[in-house]
């Protein structure tokens, strides 16, 4: 089943394993060798300070991809558990009678994202990367009446896959930086 049912009425759409095991794995690849490499070159940013930093950006990069879709008979909601602090990620929910129209906009890099207008005029980006989007779009064209045929995920899992087999070499080069970082002498700045 692509959604967790909380009750009959409710579905709960999370953000891909996929996406996430991919988006942790590449933050790790660019940063845990900051703190062995300021090691080595006798940086002025103590390892120490960079492994809170990175600790920090970890649990925030976390947060983030913690974030999950509610569906029911009165609304959509995007929200996040109650550790994430309002004021980093707060969400939003709309009720299905104040959803005007479903919008698409083009992104920078030519992708097409879409938008929920609130009858208000303010808009709400559909969330693209969860797990049983299809199912998620069938239900937004069920409870507003919009047309979503045309509505397609942003990213396609095949492109993920590529960013985890890159993500996976970089892991790789990652340990052997590591390795020889641990193993030669403390280079000083003269």
């Amino acid at each position: 089943m692509t959604a967790n049912l909380v009750n009959p009425s409710t579905s709960v759409f999370r953000l891909s394993p996929l996406i996430r095991i991919t988006l942790l794995s590449l933050y790790i690849a660019l940063t845990v060798p900051l703190p062995f490499l300021a090691q080595v070159t006798a940086a002025p940013i103590p390892p120490s300070l960079l492994w809170v930093g990175i600790g920090i950006g970890l649990v925030a990069l976390y947060a983030v991809l913690t974030e999950r879709v509610i569906v029911d008979d009165q609304g959509i909601q995007v929200a996040y558990p109650l550790w994430v602090p309002r004021f980093f990620r707060k969400g939003w929910s709309l009720a299905w009678s104040d959803v005007k129209e479903l919008k698409p906009r083009t992104t920078g890099q030519g992708g097409i994202v879409y938008y929920f207008l609130s009858q208000s005029g303010q808009a709400y980006l559909l969330p693209m990367r969860v797990v049983g989007f299809a199912q998620l779009v069938r239900q937004v064209q069920a409870k507003t009446g919009i047309d979503t045929t045309d509505v397609r995920p942003l990213a396609q899992p095949w492109m993920y896959f590529i960013l985890l087999g890159f993500t996976l070499l970089l892991l790789l080069v990652d340990a052997w930086t590591i390795s020889t970082a641990l193993t030669h002498p403390i280079i000083t700045n003269s």
